[in-house]
């Protein structure tokens, strides 16, 4: 069994770009807010998520998450805007808001992970990279509000990639993330 999820990767010119408009911002709260920020290395928007894949499912997975990326042409995204979890007022995750063709794209993979035999997580959907998360509920309104006023540049998503979750394996005992596969989405016509 491996814990994995289905992602889009933004390429560097947009996680720079978010980097370093949360640079200075981030360093001055780091001490203050108790943030743990995640690593613009590690940014990825999740399509679906898997807390248990079965050995046995594995290449059916990569096989129909292949034939769901093919039927999914590539299309525009940018990072813009951001939010908390569950709210503003007890945040206990700050994430960037995602725009782009993402929502058929996750119905798609979380049917392919479902049919493979991989129990998906049933979460409502919301296209976000996760920011940073908050030991205990707080106030994040300001934050919010920053980063209402961003709009990161345009980039083409044309990939989805299967990646294994290793708890506690990475720096600062955060996880590890391997990629097992990448696959292409359809060419846009035209």
């Amino acid at each position: 069994m491996s814990r994995m999820f289905v992602a889009v990767v933004p390429p560097a010119v947009a996680t720079e770009d978010l980097d370093e408009f949360l640079s200075v911002r981030r360093d001055a709260a780091r001490s203050v807010e108790g943030f743990r920020w995640s690593s613009a290395e590690q940014w990825h928007l999740t399509l679906a998520f898997m807390a248990d894949v079965p050995d046995r499912s594995l290449d059916d997975l990569v096989d129909r998450l292949a034939a769901t990326a093919a039927r999914h042409p590539a299309f525009t995204a940018r990072v813009v805007g951001g939010g908390a979890f569950p709210h503003p007022d007890r945040a206990k995750v700050l994430w960037a808001g995602l725009e782009g063709d993402f929502d058929a794209l996750s119905r798609g993979a979380r049917s392919a992970a479902s049919t493979s035999g991989a129990v998906v997580d049933g979460q409502r959907f919301r296209p976000h990279l996760t920011l940073a998360r908050l030991g205990r509920p707080a106030n994040v309104s300001r934050w919010v509000r920053l980063l209402d006023a961003y709009a990161g540049p345009a980039w083409t998503a044309d990939e989805v990639a299967l990646v294994a979750s290793y708890l506690g394996e990475g720096p600062r005992r955060r996880p590890r993330h391997e990629v097992v596969a990448t696959l292409p989405l359809a060419r846009p016509e035209g």
